[in-house]
């Protein structure tokens, strides 16, 4: 691995996360349960969400900004805690920067191989991961013979970003995209889309107890774990409490109260940076 870090990085550095929203939340939960004495800087881009309805030209724009800002802090790894900006803006954020980036295509794609039985794999996303065609490259490249069925579900992101998770509305809209993918007799599905582990339960209903659904969150954060160990980088000798610091670029406060929610413990600060993220401070 080709890698540069400033001579001031250490292993108590933090990792930096950035997701278009508070689906990101899904990996640094797993990253927690993985990587418990680490470090952490989240950066939700809520004022520029969603990304999966961009042109692969401004999502990967976004992305670069968003490590710029990381960078402030120091960090030694980014994760592309998005599916949307992992499938379009990887390639471009690995060339602009020397520090290692960890994405969630191929991790949720090796996941979803070891699942299935029947060789036939589902995957839902955002209408750019969708487009792109990313989960169904990486598995072809795997198991040449798999066959992939993908299906957008652009109102997915929206819903979760408002908190709604479950109810009447939610499992209707849910249904509307799911439907079709039964026939296909799909026995695995790839989340392909960090907010969807929060719908879990709806999709889960939907689909039925025979299909398993395969977050890619847990596997990313896997690869993350392996990669600090390589770069001898794991902070395994914490002298303090771990740090987790939130910054998002629109109001803190819905993304707060949804976040404790989820993470199932409180928040106690998130910070708002301000316009091109210039208000950023360590």
């Amino acid at each position: 691995m080709n890698t540069s870090l400033p001579d001031s990085t250490e292993a108590d550095s933090p990792i930096g996360i950035f997701d278009s929203g508070i689906g990101g939340l899904t990996v640094l939960k797993e990253v927690r349960r993985d990587l418990p004495l680490e470090n952490i800087v989240y950066f939700g881009d809520t004022a520029r969400v969603p990304y999966g309805t961009k042109s692969k030209e401004t999502i990967t724009k976004f992305s670069i900004d968003n490590i710029h800002f990381l960078k402030n802090f120091n960090v030694k790894m980014v994760i592309v805690a998005c599916n949307t900006a992992s499938s379009l803006g990887l390639e471009a954020m690995k060339k602009n920067f020397s520090l290692p980036i960890v994405g969630v295509i191929e991790p949720g794609a090796r996941a979803a191989l070891a699942t299935t039985r029947n060789g036939r794999v589902g995957v839902i996303g955002t209408k750019a991961t969708i487009g792109s065609g990313a989960y169904e490259t990486w598995l072809k490249q795997l198991d040449p013979k798999i066959k992939v069925y993908s299906q957008a579900c652009p109102l997915f992101v929206p819903l979760v970003e408002e908190g709604w998770v479950e109810g009447d509305i939610v499992e209707d809209v849910a249904r509307a995209y799911l439907e079709s993918l039964k026939s296909f007799d799909i026995d695995t599905l790839i989340l392909g889309c960090t907010h969807y582990p929060l719908l879990t339960q709806v999709i889960g209903k939907i689909m039925g107890d025979k299909v398993r659904l395969v977050n890619s969150a847990e596997e990313t954060s896997k690869e993350a774990k392996r990669l600090l160990l390589e770069m001898h980088l794991l902070n395994e000798g914490a002298k303090k409490s771990p740090q987790i610091r939130f910054y998002v670029s629109d109001e803190p406060e819905p993304f707060r109260t949804l976040g404790e929610r989820f993470l199932g413990q409180p928040i106690h600060s998130v910070a708002k940076v301000g316009d091109h993220f210039e208000t950023a401070r360590v």
